[in-house]
Formats: structure tokens, sequence, C-alpha cells
């Protein structure tokens, strides 16, 4: 009877042994997962197939009929319901063209496969060789690529972009102040970004203790750069009045339109600001979770052009290395994979120029005892603020073998060349749109739709339009949103409500509403960007015709 009760219990798992009969059950398993959504898939839409209702009180349903069942199912039929789950669900197709929300590819798959057949914690190398292996495998690979010196470098993976804006935050709180662990954070201590950074950077601060008002926004020129003479007036002016300046966030990359940080210019008035005040340097962060991707271009000799770039992707490839060149300046960075590094979520690194950096936030052996009083083991990460680590390192590096540089230059010119001829397409067939970021080379098109007669963009960003005509503009391009957002299932578009703040004439700064063309699929090419523009002029065409009925019925015309 005990017996049969281990034998039934052991069904669960992988074979102990590696028998031929377990690993065709487990394999037959995956099998059915993977040809049940590929009968999911249409290549002509976005969603998966399948019909599912989100709306009405589809999660409060759930809620009261979900139930742990008292014996459980045969894992073929547990497949099943796993694949319900994914009825209707977004697919990355060719139409699939909203944020930075990648295909995860066949090796980041398998070296997720790879990580969970062991199932290791990275957080001590006797726990999990595997993942510590990889991930100093990694983090010198990127080093590398970054400009870092990877015999003086350190890294770790983390949970995103977001850890790694909060670990970066961490290091420079120790490096100003190392009783701050402690004792905790001084009240004076501030931080600077863009106003185009990502709002990870507020969560940080809060969850750090020094508050969101400390956290100083920098104005950003058209290109959405940061000003960095803005940031000179906002580091003096905190300098002033008794603050400490400790962390400057410069994005290399911004999520929505691409901007990149000049990390040299941002370091130049870090610089100079604290010669001035006879303070330390504050720690500079680039936040490249995105655009540190494309530093695969730093090495691509654009004279010889061995991949055959079009002549419009070399000019953005032109423009991209002018400002990725720089990385290295920064104190620290990061690398979200599961962006631009084409690996499932979450697979995310962050890099220190300097490994000693780490000791800083690094507990004290005693504080632990799992891993802190042992003869054996190398490899120990008591300064991450995780601590059961997932060794997501092994999927990052399965990408970078199989990828290799040339591999990410090509995919990446594959979507330079799509945004490129998404750009010219959309300036010549669709008059009441423009483009947002002209200036910003990558994957990325922002465009807003103007109604006949209304002032255009030219005349918001130049601070003389009334705050009625700016908000008037953004409520037909809210429009937009909501028509593309109907048939999300057909074509998926990006959009946001907060881009580039402009001032008015009232004196006040609003924020402009965009939509958004973001090339994150191997699937999308340049033919079929006729179709997509076809589709768009179409509810564009629809949602103008509908402002003008409604505005002439509002004049009484």
């Amino acid at each position: 009877m005990q017996q049969n009760s281990t034998s039934d219990v052991q069904k669960w798992f992988p074979s102990e042994d590696g028998n031929d009969e377990k690993r065709s059950e487990l394999m037959d398993l995956i099998g059915q997962l993977i040809k049940g959504v590929d009968e999911l898939k249409n290549p002509n839409q976005v969603n998966l197939k399948g019909q599912k209702n989100r709306e009405g009180f589809f999660y409060e349903k759930l809620i009261s009929e979900s139930e742990i069942p008292s014996t459980g199912m045969p894992m073929k039929n547990v497949n099943d319901e796993l694949l319900k789950l994914l009825h209707d669900h977004p697919y990355h197709s060719k139409y699939f063209l909203t944020n930075i929300l990648p295909m995860a590819s066949i090796p980041g798959i398998l070296g997720m496969i790879a990580a969970f057949m062991v199932n290791g914690n990275n957080l001590w190398d006797v726990y999990g060789p595997a993942g510590a292996e990889a991930e100093v495998k990694v983090t010198a690979m990127m080093s590398k690529l970054a400009g870092y010196d990877a015999e003086k470098s350190g890294g770790y993976t983390t949970w995103g972009g977001q850890g790694a804006v909060y670990s970066g935050l961490r290091i420079a709180i120790a490096k100003m102040a190392p009783s701050a662990l402690q004792e905790g954070v001084p009240g004076n201590f501030y931080a600077f970004c863009s106003e185009a950074a990502h709002y990870s950077l507020y969560k940080s601060m809060e969850a750090a203790g020094l508050g969101s008002h400390h956290l100083i926004k920098v104005k950003t020129h058209l290109d959405h750069s940061m000003d960095t003479e803005d940031l000179r007036r906002k580091l003096k002016e905190v300098c002033e009045t008794g603050g400490i300046p400790v962390y400057i966030v410069a994005t290399t990359g911004t999520t929505d339109a691409i901007g990149i940080d000049d990390v040299h210019d941002v370091r130049q008035a870090a610089e100079e600001t604290s010669r001035e005040f006879g303070l330390p340097v504050p720690h500079i962060h680039a936040d490249s979770a995105l655009g540190g991707f494309l530093a695969f271009f730093n090495d691509y000799d654009l004279k010889e052009n061995a991949l055959s770039f079009s002549p419009g992707v070399v000019e953005m490839i032109s423009g991209i290395k002018e400002k990725m060149r720089h990385l290295h300046l920064a104190d620290s960075l990061c690398f979200d994979f599961q962006k631009l590094g084409q690996t499932p979520y979450v697979t995310s690194l962050f890099l220190v120029k300097d490994a000693n950096d780490l000791k800083r936030v690094d507990l004290d052996p005693d504080e632990t005892p799992y891993v802190g009083h042992r003869g054996y083991g190398d490899y120990h990460t008591g300064y991450t603020l995780e601590c059961s680590r997932m060794a997501s390192s092994i999927s990052m590096y399965s990408a970078l073998m199989a990828f290799g540089r040339e591999g990410y230059q090509k995919l990446f010119g594959q979507f330079l060349e799509v945004n490129f001829h998404f750009r010219k397409q959309l300036s010549e067939r669709i008059p009441q749109a423009e483009i947002m970021n002209p200036d910003n080379y990558g994957m990325s098109t922002l465009f807003r739709i103007y109604p006949q007669g209304a002032p255009r963009f030219a005349e918001e960003i130049s601070g003389k339009c009334s705050s009625e005509d700016v908000e008037r503009n953004n409520r037909l391009n809210e429009k937009l949103f909501e028509k593309l957002g109907e048939q999300r299932d057909k074509i998926f578009f990006g959009d946001t409500k907060k881009h580039l703040l402009v001032g008015t004439r009232e004196g006040i700064e609003v924020p402009l509403c965009v939509s958004k063309f973001f090339v994150i699929s191997p699937y999308t090419m340049p033919e079929h960007v006729p179709h997509i523009i076809d589709y768009l002029k179409e509810q564009i065409d629809h949602v103008c015709q509908q402002y003008e009925t409604f505005m002439t019925n509002e004049k009484g015309i």
C-alpha cells in the first residue's frame, strides 16, 4: 500500500534516473501544449483563437467559482485547462505593434527549460551552480558590450528594469551615507531623472524612504533626451538649499519614443556641480533596459555595411551609435532581456562598473546563516534584494550564444527597416498625422492626429496654443485610441496619454496624447506596412469625420 502511494506521488515529477518512459511522457505533454498553441494561431490577426468575454463581472465570477479540486485531474486534462487560459490572448503576429512585449525566442525558451529542469536557487552556487556560472558569463559578455572592464565590473539578474533602478538607488545611498543601511536614509538626499524617464524611479524613491517629492524631474529636448543645462540648474538649486544629489538616472532608450540621454553630458554636469559644492559625484545609472541592446551596433562598420542595410537604416544606426558609445560612462546600467533580448519574462540584468559597489549593500555573514558560515561555495549574492533567485541567466546565456552579435544586428536592423517604411508612408499618405519623435532612431514611432484647421505640433510646442486647443486635440487622439482599441485583435497599436509636456498661453503644461507603432515581432516585414497604413488611414478618417460632424453640430452650422 505504501509503495503504491509513493509511486502515485512520483507521477507528477520528472524521472530520477532518466528513463525513456518518463521522458516520453513529459515530451508528449509539452508537445500537447505546443500543438495546442499552434492550433490557436492566426497569422492575419493578433489574438489567439477562442472567445473570452472579460467585460462585466468576469473576475468576480472567477473568484466565486474557483476552488482547489479535492482530487487532481490527469495532466492531459490540466493541459486542456491551460490552453483555455490562452484563448483570445495577444500573440506576436506581424500585426502586433504595441510596446515592448517581444515574442520569446526558441533559444530563450530552451534556456528557461534547462533552468527549470534543475530548479536551482541562484542565491548561492552550492544551490544553483548552473545559474551562477551562466550569470558570471552573461555579466562578462554584457559588460564588454557596454564598454565596461569585465575584470572589474559585476552584476546579477533581477526582477526587471525596476529592480535595476532600485538596486542603483540602494548603491547610491550607500555611497553617500554608508551608515544608511543600519540607521536609515538622510532626509536631504535627492534623485534626478528626465520627464521622459520610466515611472519605476517613483516606486524606488517610495520604497527607499526618500519619498517621491525628492525626485527632481529634468526637462527634455524635442528628441526626448535629457536637457543637461536644466539638470545643471536643478542640481545647483538642490545643493544651494542644503540638499545632496545622490542619484541620477540617464534613460538610454525611453519606453515610448526611444529617446537616448547623453551619458557623457550627464556625467559632465554632475561632476562640475559636485566640484562647485565640494560634494561627491552622485551615482549615475543608465536605465538601458530597452535601449542598451542597441549597443550591439556599436562595433558595426557602417562603411563596410556587411549586412547590406538600406541607406535609411544606416542613417538610423549612425544616430544610435552616436549616443550609445557613452554607455560605459554610467556607474551602473541594465539590460531587460525580456525586451529586446528576446527571452521570456522575467529576465533582467543589473550591471555595475565597479563590482566593489555591490559590497556596499551586501549583508554580513552573520545575517545570512544559510550561506554565510560555510567553507564551501564561492558565489554568494547577499547583496541582492531577492533571497530566492531564479536562474534566468541561463535563458539569457542561451539567447546570446544562439543569436550572437550578428543575429541581434540582423533582427534590430529589420525592426528599423520596418519603422523607416512606416514613417515614410505615414507622412505621405495620412495628412492628419504627424510624427512626434522624428529625431529618435529606433523601432518606435509616436504619432498624433489633428483635425482640419486645428493648431498642429509646431504650434503646440511653441507655447502659443491655449490649453483648450491642446486638450481638444488630445480628445481627438483619445477617440483614436478607443477606435484602434476596439479592433486590437486585428492590428494592435499602442498609445500613451502622457507624452511630451508642452507649455500653453496660460502658463501651464499639458501632456500630449499620442498613438504608438512599435516594431517588436520578427514576422513584421516592410511589405506589410502598406496594409497597416491602409487600416490606420481608414480608422483615422472615420474618427476625424465623426469629430467634424460633432464640431459642426456644436456650432449649430
